[in-house]
């Protein structure tokens, strides 16, 4: 069969085209009845970008995608940069206000969303909020409203747009420019946006598919959310650049991923540690042929060793691999390499990427000896363009070249990297990176709080979860089943504190800053 050529295209309309010219008639994306090879997924992303051109998005524009995984998805985020336009995914978990936040402060004027999903309608949600309406938003799946259109009216706007526009459009993207714009958290508690070019995204995931061994007879299940890096990257676009068959998977539940692995000879199934978690302990696991299945790469938590042990054992995964990356990286830093040992992979997570700089460094950045803490610092093609609209952050961020990524860590002799502690607080809960510093900003308009203090926990099921600390307002009764319930209407599910603890006072030192190493150990001792 006919491979990619080994220096591989720069850009992601140029990657389509390269691997719609090699793999043809090969599945590209399988999502239901919907099937369609590469020379057909590259037909409709072209003809996407008509529609998109028809509407009036220029070069250098903005468009938001706020849905699950599915096909359209993907044919939405490829037309939208064959059209010159940056990608601002929106989490499924986001409440009306934060999707209105980032589609005002990213400045998108297009939106793709759907209607229905698991009870939910995304343009209701916006309303509810009193965030506009994009002026153009496109309804992929459910039914349109007032100031949206459904996906076939969309799609039949293009035919106006010849396609020699459509072409050129996409010919004329470069390499230096915005491929996407991915919102992360902060310790400020506001969202900020990544910005990462064609070429970042491309060279980095180029490197990531060599190196777990990503091949065109794969047939690739993603389960991690298209809105995240993750399953953006590391998931549809490293598949299509490889020629295997993408599977989106719009929900997480762990009886029907086992269905579909067996009915679907699903060879590989990227995911955080739960998701292996949720598959071993499934009653009906022994009734499905998992024999497929070659390539897991997990990281975002703890790894248990036995966890490795029993995903190649009771999994059948023949090859299972761990890494770190964050959103401003473009989504990798290290990796573990095929063949490292169980020990290796559960307890490190991996070795930098190739042409990547790695350090581990003092307060004062200089590099501490192998086997001693410090902050995680990275230098290469992976550091990100900046932070959108925000050059204080970004040059706070960035030195020299040099990513000063928050995370602590320990280097040993032979380069890997272990993850021992977050500089920024964050934690992960299931997969997700949770900021305290926003879920404590969220909490404090919650009528009877007056001071509120978030950190994270160890849980078995979802590696972390979150616990905030209260205390009441005076004259008020602080009810933490309220709260938590408060909070589920106010945030993505994963920021939710999973228990909230009612205290006299919260520990500060003689300045009056929070311990959270306290509370830290407070949360793991009240653990239920």
């Amino acid at each position: 069969m006919t491979q990619p050529a080994s220096s591989p295209p720069m850009t992601t309309p140029a990657m389509l085209a390269a691997s719609a010219a090699a793999f043809g008639a090969r599945p590209a994306l399988l999502d239901g009845d919907v099937q369609l090879s590469y020379a057909a997924l590259a037909a409709a992303v072209r003809t996407a970008t008509r529609a998109l051109i028809a509407t009036g998005v220029a070069p250098g524009d903005k468009v938001a995608i706020w849905a699950p995984n599915q096909w359209e998805w993907v044919v939405a985020a490829l037309a939208a940069h064959e059209a010159g336009a940056a990608l601002v995914p929106i989490s499924t978990r986001f409440k009306g206000h934060e999707a209105g936040d980032l589609l005002a402060r990213s400045g998108a004027r297009t939106l793709f969303t759907v209607r229905g999903f698991l009870g939910t309608d995304y343009p209701d949600l916006l309303e509810a909020a009193g965030a506009p309406l994009p002026p153009t938003t496109i309804v992929m799946r459910g039914t349109p409203s007032d100031g949206t259109r459904d996906w076939h009216s969309f799609i039949a706007a293009g035919a106006k747009v010849p396609d020699s526009v459509a072409a050129a459009r996409a010919a004329a993207v470069r390499p230096e420019a915005l491929s996407d714009i991915i919102y992360t958290s902060g310790t400020t508690g506001r969202a900020k946006g990544v910005m990462c070019t064609h070429a970042q995204s491309v060279r980095v995931f180029r490197v990531w598919a060599d190196t777990v061994g990503l091949g065109a007879d794969d047939r690739y299940l993603v389960v991690a959310p298209f809105f995240h890096t993750f399953g953006y990257k590391a998931g549809f676009l490293a598949g299509l650049m490889t020629g295997c068959a993408v599977l989106p998977q719009a929900v997480f539940d762990a009886g029907a991923v086992l269905a579909r692995i067996a009915a679907d000879r699903v060879s590989v199934l990227p995911g955080p540690p739960t998701l292996y978690q949720s598959l071993l302990a499934h009653p009906e696991r022994a009734g499905h042929d998992l024999g497929s299945l070659r390539l897991a790469v997990t990281g975002a938590a703890v790894v248990p060793v036995e966890l490795v042990h029993r995903m190649r054992d009771e999994l059948g995964f023949d090859t299972v691999l761990t890494a770190y990356g964050l959103t401003e990286s473009t989504g990798v830093v290290t990796m573990c390499r095929p063949g490292d040992d169980a020990e290796t992979i559960a307890t490190t997570s991996g070795r930098a990427i190739a042409e990547v700089e790695v350090r581990v460094v003092d307060d004062a950045g200089a590099e501490v000896a192998r086997g001693q803490p410090g902050e995680i610092w990275v230098r290469g093609y992976n550091v990100m363009a900046g932070y959108l609209d925000d050059p204080a952050e970004t040059a706070a961020a960035i030195g020299d070249g040099w990513l000063r990524t928050g995370d602590i860590g320990v280097m040993d002799a032979r380069g890997y990297l272990r993850i021992t502690d977050r500089k920024k607080d964050m934690f992960i809960v299931g997969g997700f990176n949770a900021y305290p510093a926003e879920i404590e900003a969220a909490l404090r308009a919650h009528p009877a709080i007056a001071e509120v203090a978030v950190v994270g926990a160890p849980d078995e099921r979802l590696g972390e979860i979150g616990v905030a600390f209260v205390v009441a307002r005076a004259g008020t009764l602080a009810d933490p089943a309220e709260i938590i319930e408060w909070s589920r209407a106010r945030m993505a599910n994963y920021k939710v504190p999973r228990r909230v603890e009612v205290v006299n006072a919260l520990p500060v030192n003689a300045s009056g800053k929070v311990l959270k190493f306290e509370l830290r150990k407070m949360a793991c001792g009240s653990r239920s």
